[in-house]
């Protein structure tokens, strides 16, 4: 059996049909940026995540530079990031000219050490941002907390949280801004590059609405400088139409999840650690990462046996050239490191089935028992 790491092409074929209605109905209007479907994908996005506005942009980082630009982050400024995590985040606060200072991860749940936080405060720190990783909501109420006390700005990134919730409620309105991508593999993807923000901040919406679009909200007039950070209006049109299924299909990445974790439980392999997450949280599991030993020789016996994977992420951020100019040394993060030598990714989409999870299951235990 083959086994892909995700599967979009049977994704697309349950909605072919209504995808290249929403194109082709762009391509005769010949209105391909910031149009009608835009304008519904932004009111649709806000309304199921329960906050008062959504804007559509180009890319996740590009939300992620809207973000802080919003917020006044410039040059000198500080910006607390989780050291294990896509680039992009801390590419954010680099774009503002300000420096991101590292904290390590959460050993249970992945994400951002609360309890580390507060130590890598300075008074240059204008801002942190929690990131949902893999799907799992951060530790929001500590953040918070933390944020109040310290008088911070917190941005959360929910570039791989669509519709995740924390004690009840949806992320992306946690914060003062969210932040969100639509890469093609993301739990709500489209069909080539896409990003958004939400906030319920009247005024930060109406700064990032017009520096998406060179500082103007009437054409030719500007009130800022701004950037162009428009989302095309055949990417809107497919969002909408995904838009339709993403409870659905966030429903059938939790009911996959918990095949594997039953399913590893039941086979009982030492070696192998799978998720947890605290239960006032909801989890969409972007990925299911588990921690392996032995990983490089268990990635080789996968891909001989048809079960593709990935690593998210083979080096921390402060291992990585981009920024050595930071001057961390690899020890300084020791649970981050640690992930980066045991941390695998296995295959996650709603559509698996459980004959699927079954074999990848019993491919890995195969490995150990061999």
């Amino acid at each position: 059996m083959n086994v892909p790491f995700v599967d979009l092409k049977t994704q697309y074929q349950g909605i072919k049909e209504e995808v290249l209605k929403e194109i082709n109905d762009v391509l005769d209007n010949t209105a391909y940026i910031c149009g009608k479907k835009a304008k519904k994908f932004e009111e649709d996005f806000a309304g199921i995540h329960n906050v008062k506005h959504a804007i559509g942009l180009s890319t996740g980082t590009d939300a992620l530079h809207v973000a802080m630009h919003a917020l006044g982050i410039k040059h000198g400024d500080e910006v607390i990031v989780p050291v294990n995590t896509y680039i992009a985040t801390a590419e954010g606060v680099s774009l503002c000219y300000a420096k991101p200072v590292f904290v390590d991860n959460d050993e249970k749940t992945y994400n951002i050490d609360v309890n580390k936080i507060e130590a890598a405060i300075t008074p240059n720190t204008k801002a942190i941002i929690p990131v949902h990783l893999y799907g799992q909501p951060a530790e929001m109420d500590a953040i918070l907390e933390i944020a109040k006390k310290h008088n911070l700005h917190v941005v959360e990134d929910c570039s791989q949280a669509h519709l995740a919730t924390y004690k009840g409620k949806k992320i992306g309105g946690l914060g003062v801004i969210g932040t969100f991508s639509f890469y093609p593999g993301k739990n709500l993807g489209a069909y080539g590059e896409g990003g958004g923000v939400t906030t319920n901040d009247e005024k930060l919406y109406n700064f990032m609405l017009r520096y998406r679009q060179h500082g103007s909200i009437e054409k030719y007039i500007h009130d800022i400088e701004g950037h162009n950070y428009r989302m095309e209006e055949i990417q809107s049109g497919v969002l909408n139409v995904k838009m339709k299924y993403i409870q659905k299909w966030t429903d059938m990445r939790r009911k996959n999840a918990q095949m594997y974790t039953e399913k590893f439980a039941s086979l009982g392999i030492e070696e192998v650690i799978t998720p947890w997450h605290p239960d006032y949280v909801d989890p969409v599991y972007h990925l299911y990462i588990i921690r392996v030993k032995n990983r490089e020789k268990l990635i080789e016996h996968l891909n001989k046996n048809g079960v593709q994977n990935g690593l998210h992420y083979p080096l921390p951020l402060h291992m990585q050239k981009a920024y050595s100019h930071l001057g961390y040394r690899p020890e300084d993060f020791p649970v981050a490191r640690k992930f980066a030598e045991e941390i695998l990714s296995i295959p996650m989409y709603p559509e698996m089935t459980e004959d699927m999870i079954d074999y990848v299951c019993s491919t890995i235990k195969q490995f150990y028992t061999r």
